[in-house]
């Protein structure tokens, strides 16, 4: 086996972890600590897998710790720079107007569904089940992509949504992880989880007003842009994850 396999499990790791946190476990390797005492550093259930995965590539190969940790520091930097200009295009659902050439948000979310490969994140208000979305979930889910989506609940809107609960549209798309904003972590009986946004590998951010329901995606008046290279991507998949580590969105038992 060559070095290349340090190189995979190098990439993999800072798709987990992001730029930002993959800096701690730089710390971790340039101090030439071991696997576990990076694990304790990181506490990211999430990311043990790929920690594990670098560590072995690294004694498998005889790589010194501190030179690990220097390709890592090269490897953020490369990708910080590569990411530096995003892309930014508006995304509408609902009518259409001549002579403006727009996204519409079920093409351009199927498509964010679509080419995620390691990791989706998704957040929504309100979900009901829409066919292709769910097509897209499960065609994600299959071929080893990472999914996880945030929902409001019944409890947390407070009476504001009605029908079934939000998270009861993703049931017929197994292997999905459901997180919702813990009651008890919310400075208000007020306070809702309204963000709608779905972001695949870090790297492509769809950000709108958009629900994940048909309506929402097709048939509303609805705005939002898609986001590619940049650091929104990034940054708004390491929010989501530190919020999970904290504890503030927690698993949601269905």
């Amino acid at each position: 086996m060559s070095r290349a396999e340090f190189e995979t499990a190098a990439q993999a790791l800072v798709t987990v972890l992001g730029s930002s946190r993959t800096k701690d476990l730089v710390g971790v390797l340039a101090r030439g600590r071991g696997v576990e005492h990076a694990l304790l550093t990181v506490q990211d259930p999430g990311a043990d897998e790929a920690i594990r995965a670098l560590y072995a590539a690294v004694d498998r190969h005889r790589i010194p710790y501190r030179e690990a940790a220097a390709y890592l520091r090269g490897f953020i930097a490369g990708r910080a720079s590569q990411y530096d200009i995003p892309d930014v295009r508006t995304v509408w659902s609902g009518p259409g107007t001549p002579g403006v050439p727009v996204r519409s948000t079920a093409r351009v979310l199927a498509e964010v569904v679509g080419g995620a490969e390691r990791e989706l994140l998704a957040m929504t208000y309100a979900a009901r089940s829409y066919a292709p979305l769910s097509t897209a979930l499960r065609a994600a889910v299959a071929r080893g992509v990472d999914v996880h989506v945030v929902v409001e609940t019944k409890a947390g809107a407070a009476g504001l949504l009605g029908g079934r609960e939000p998270a009861a549209a993703f049931r017929d798309v197994p292997g999905i992880r459901l997180w919702h904003w813990d009651l008890e972590q919310r400075a208000n009986d007020r306070a809702r989880q309204h963000a709608k946004l779905a972001v695949a590998d870090r790297r492509v951010l769809w950000l709108g007003s958009s629900n994940l329901t048909e309506s929402g995606v097709r048939k509303n008046l609805e705005a939002g842009v898609l986001v590619r290279g940049g650091t929104a991507p990034a940054r708004a998949a390491e929010h989501i994850k530190e919020l999970q580590r904290r504890g503030v969105l927690r698993p949601l038992q269905t």
